[in-house]
């Protein structure tokens, strides 16, 4: 549980340093510009447990980072490490959406420093996937102002989440401690 704490911790930190930066991509068009897509897309690949690949008609497709929820590592990138918990919270995504449609609702801002599509995304049944991830244990939530639309509801999920040990936080880290 350290670890989640930790990371927690780092999370927080690293959310402070980036608000600048990250509210400063503006939602194309302004505030014409439609926050809610009508249109669906076909998930082509799932990166980890809250990233994934649309298809949009472009060669490569285009990446779509989930607002408002973060999961553990699913594979060791540069300085980032497999988290504890990375693999099945990525084995869930990957089960929920690939090959899947999905429509995009968007919040203030519409890219990351990235350049990932920001999104909150809907199965065709109505299933919302950041909530469902959250209230299932498989993502905490992590918010970046101004992108803070459905921040309750998502602290709300992981209340219960917790409370009824689902997903990671019905798991026990096990530590060794050694005396000598």
């Amino acid at each position: 549980m350290n670890r989640i704490l930790r990371k927690l911790f780092t999370l927080s930190v690293t959310a402070l340093l980036l608000m600048p930066v990250t509210s400063c991509f503006p939602v194309k068009g302004g505030k014409e510009a439609e926050k809610i897509s009508h249109e669906y897309y076909l998930v082509t690949k799932v990166v980890d447990g809250d990233t994934f690949v649309i298809d949009d008609g472009s060669k490569k497709g285009a990446r779509v980072r989930l607002i408002g929820v973060d999961t553990p590592e699913s594979r060791k990138t540069g300085r980032k490490e497999i988290g504890y918990y990375g693999k099945e919270a990525k084995d869930f995504m990957t089960n929920l959406i690939l090959n899947k449609r999905v429509r995009l609702e968007y919040d203030v801002n519409k890219y990351d420093q990235y350049m990932r599509i920001l999104a909150y995304a809907y199965l065709e049944d109505g299933t919302f996937i950041n909530e469902y991830l959250v209230e299932s244990g498989y993502a905490m939530v992590m918010t970046f102002p101004p992108n803070v639309k459905y921040s309750e509801l998502f602290l709300k999920k992981q209340q219960e989440a917790r409370i009824k040990n689902r997903g990671l936080w019905g798991k026990t880290v096990e530590t060794k401690i050694e005396f000598k």
